[in-house]
């Protein structure tokens, strides 16, 4: 199979972005992509010593363009001041993915890719690309945080900042879980035909599934009892999650989500240190701020409070909402301005 046609990863929903080309990337799993090409979207100019540039990395489902509600003038990602790039995930649908690769690598072919695959892809294109040898701060919520993890383990002479948001350097059990059922969602649609659907239009029940499977575990008790989606816009339940969560999912590749999953349920920073984490997140030498939802249940506070005491210099800030790991969203207008202001005080920080 060559991929399917799908409108919803292209420049009109999610431009402007650009491409550029990684060659034969081989992959942590053995295989190799041809001519494997990384999407990314950039704001402000990179200044004469390189020494402005920000990577903010996308999480899961989402794209470049979703994390851009946290740049802009007067922000703390200030493209007046930053050079800020935002890469698209490998598999993520932008980015060289299932629905969009020829043979031998079309739809469920796709091979399995790694956070570390991305990193690298991410490294390559901010050194060959921009001649970037240094970054001022690397940050991303969700498969985001895991990128940003391992940027900050595996480039360490690169990463000067870092601030994982509602995240984990390795994927805690129940995290690992939800992957599990989030996959199966797919999997168990009768029109499933082994990830060979002909129109992803076809998987509407497990895209239902898979979306109401994730916000019961993305958000917290609190958001239900309170009904903290009247202050978002919804006007009942079912509106709730059918104009949110459904429309949300509906238009995307099951594939793409699956290859995505899987990376998300693998990351592991210990991979580089024999299995040992403390020995892993001890060799970052970037400042660190650790950003958990108080009420995550996919990446929880405790899990995020045990891993900020093995960073050498680093904090933990965590992030109160009863929007769980949604929070990033900016559903309530503080949440938005604590992460913002959490970001521009970490960037006003002097480090060597």
């Amino acid at each position: 199979m060559s991929g399917i046609e799908n409108e919803y990863y292209s420049q009109e929903v999610h431009g402007p972005y650009e491409t550029y080309s990684l060659g034969e990337f081989e992959l942590a799993e053995g295989e190799t992509l041809p001519d494997c090409q990384i999407a990314y979207t950039t704001f402000g100019e990179l200044n004469d010593a390189k020494d402005n540039a920000i990577l903010f990395p996308h999480m899961y489902s989402g794209t470049s363009k979703d994390m851009e509600l946290y740049v802009g003038e007067e922000m703390a990602l200030d493209p007046q001041t930053y050079f800020i790039i935002l890469p698209n995930q490998i598999g993520g649908g932008l980015s060289t993915s299932p629905h969009n690769t020829p043979p031998p690598y079309g739809q469920a072919d796709f091979p399995n890719v790694r956070i570390s695959d991305d990193v690298r892809a991410q490294q390559q294109l901010v050194t060959e690309k921009f001649g970037i040898d240094e970054i001022e701060l690397v940050l991303g919520w969700s498969m985001g945080a895991q990128q940003t993890y391992e940027w900050a383990v595996r480039y360490p002479e690169m990463v000067k900042r870092a601030a994982p948001i509602g995240g984990t350097a390795r994927n805690p059990p129940q995290s690992s879980l939800l992957v599990d059922a989030l996959i199966s969602a797919f999997k168990l649609d009768p029109n499933w035909n082994d990830g060979y659907y002909d129109d992803h239009r076809s998987m509407r029940q497990g895209l239902r599934q898979h979306a109401r499977t994730w916000v019961l575990m993305g958000t917290s008790a609190d958001l239900w009892r309170e009904e903290e989606w009247r202050a978002a816009g919804f006007s009942s339940l079912d509106d709730f999650m059918h104009r949110l969560w459904d429309e949300w999912f509906l238009p995307m590749d099951p594939n793409n989500l699956i290859r995505m999953a899987w990376k998300w349920k693998h990351a592991d920073v210990s991979r580089m240190t024999d299995g040992n984490l403390e020995s892993a997140l001890e060799q970052i030498e970037a400042r660190v701020y650790v950003l958990p939802f108080e009420e995550d249940m996919v990446f929880t506070l405790e899990d995020n409070r045990l891993e900020e005491e093995m960073i050498p210099d680093s904090e933990l800030r965590p992030i109160p909402t009863p929007w769980g790991h949604f929070g990033m969203f900016g559903f309530r207008p503080e949440d938005k301005e604590f992460i913002d202001t959490a970001i521009g005080e970490l960037l006003d920080e002097s480090v060597a």
